[in-house]
C-alpha cells in the first residue's frame, strides 16, 4: 500500500493556529497519513512541538503524491494554499479560523471530526472556475499568471485615476477614468468584487464577471460574461498614471500606459472537498449574517 500524505497549510505567526496544527498532524499521524509541511511552516511546527519531526517538508520542485491539502486559517490562507494545490492536483478542504471564511468547509470547533473525515475519504469535490490572466505590452505577452478570486487592474497608490478601455472578445464596451477595474470569478464575487457592487454570483454558474471601481462615467456597471469569452482591460496610452495588475491579492505586475490585461476561464479549476451538500444559499446567509424574516413577519410573530 502506498503512502498517503496530506498537505497542511497554515499561518505559522499564531499561537492558536500552532496548537490546532499540531494537533491536525498529530491525529494524521495517528491514522497512518503523513502530515506534509513547506518548509517554513515546518520549522514553526517543530519549534512549537519537537514530537513534530515526523512531518515531511513540501518540496515545490518535486511535490510528489498528495492526497488533500487541508488549511487552517481563512481564505487568505486558502488562496495561499491554491497556488500550491496547482502543484499537486489534489483537492483543498479548509477549516476556518478567520472571519468569514467564504471558501472554508467547516470551523475550527469540529477539526478533530473534519480530519476523521478527510482520512476516511468521507468527501464530495467540487470545482470552481478559476481565471488565466496574461499581460501584453506593445502586442508582446510579458506576463502570465491565473486567480481564483478576481484579477485587479488598480491605480498605482494614491496616484491620479487610470484610463481603461474595456472590451469583451476583442470588441470595445466603454472607455473611462476609474480607480480600479476587476476582472471576476464566481468564487471572487463574494470576496472584492463584492465590496465593489459587484453581483452575488452562485459558485456552479460558468460566468464571469467585469467590475468597474470608481468610475467616472455614465455607464459603469458591472457585466456578467460568459465562459467562452475573454475578457480585456487597456491602460490608455494617455492615461496620467501607470497601474498595477495584482491577482487575489497575491502576484502583481507592474502595467504602463498601453498594456493590456487579458483575462479568460482557465483549464485548471479550483478543486474544493466539501463535506456536506449544504446549499450555497444556506452558507451565503451564514457568513453574512442576513436576515431572512422581515420584520412584518416578526410583527406577526410578536402579536
Amino acid at each position: 500500500m502506498s503512502e498517503r500524505r496530506f498537505l497542511v497549510v497554515f499561518h505559522p505567526g499564531r499561537d492558536e493556529t500552532l496548537r490546532t496544527a499540531s494537533s491536525v498532524c498529530r491525529r494524521l499521524v495517528e491514522a497512518g497519513v503523513t502530515p506534509v509541511l513547506v518548509p517554513e511552516e515546518r520549522t514553526a511546527l517543530v519549534a512549537h512541538a519537537a514530537e513534530a519531526e515526523v512531518v515531511a517538508t513540501f518540496d515545490a520542485d518535486a511535490p510528489g503524491d498528495i492526497e488533500l491539502v487541508i488549511t487552517l486559517g481563512g481564505d487568505g490562507t486558502i488562496l495561499r494554499a491554491a497556488e500550491l494545490q496547482r502543484l499537486t492536483g489534489a483537492p483543498l478542504l479548509g477549516i476556518n479560523m478567520g472571519h468569514v471564511g467564504f471558501l472554508a468547509e467547516a470551523e475550527v470547533a469540529d477539526v478533530q471530526a473534519v480530519v476523521d473525515h478527510a482520512v476516511a475519504g468521507d468527501y464530495e469535490v467540487e470545482s470552481r472556475l478559476t481565471l488565466d490572466v496574461r499581460v501584453f505590452i506593445d502586442e508582446v505577452e510579458v506576463a502570465a499568471t491565473w486567480a481564483v478570486n478576481e484579477a485587479a487592474i488598480e491605480k498605482h497608490g494614491a496616484g491620479r485615476m487610470i484610463e481603461a478601455l474595456l472590451e469583451v472578445d476583442e470588441r470595445p464596451i466603454s472607455s473611462f477614468g476609474t480607480d480600479a477595474v476587476l476582472l471576476a470569478t464566481p468564487t471572487g464575487s463574494t470576496a472584492y468584487s463584492f465590496s465593489a457592487g459587484g453581483p452575488i454570483v452562485w459558485p456552479t454558474a460558468q460566468v464571469m464577471l467585469m467590475v468597474p471601481l470608481g468610475a467616472h462615467a455614465l455607464f459603469t456597471r458591472p457585466l456578467v460574461v460568459g465562459p467562452e469569452s475573454t475578457m480585456s482591460v487597456t491602460i490608455s496610452p494617455h492615461s496620467t498614471s501607470d497601474a498595477v495588475l495584482w491577482c487575489d491579492s497575491r502576484r502583481s505586475v507592474d502595467l504602463p500606459q498601453g498594456a493590456r490585461v487579458e483575462a479568460r476561464r482557465s483549464e485548471t479549476p479550483l478543486r474544493l472537498a466539501r463535506l456536506t451538500p449544504a446549499p450555497f444559499a444556506d452558507r451565503l446567509v451564514a457568513k453574512l449574517d442576513l436576515p431572512v424574516q422581515g420584520w412584518r413577519d416578526a410583527a406577526r410573530s410578536a402579536s
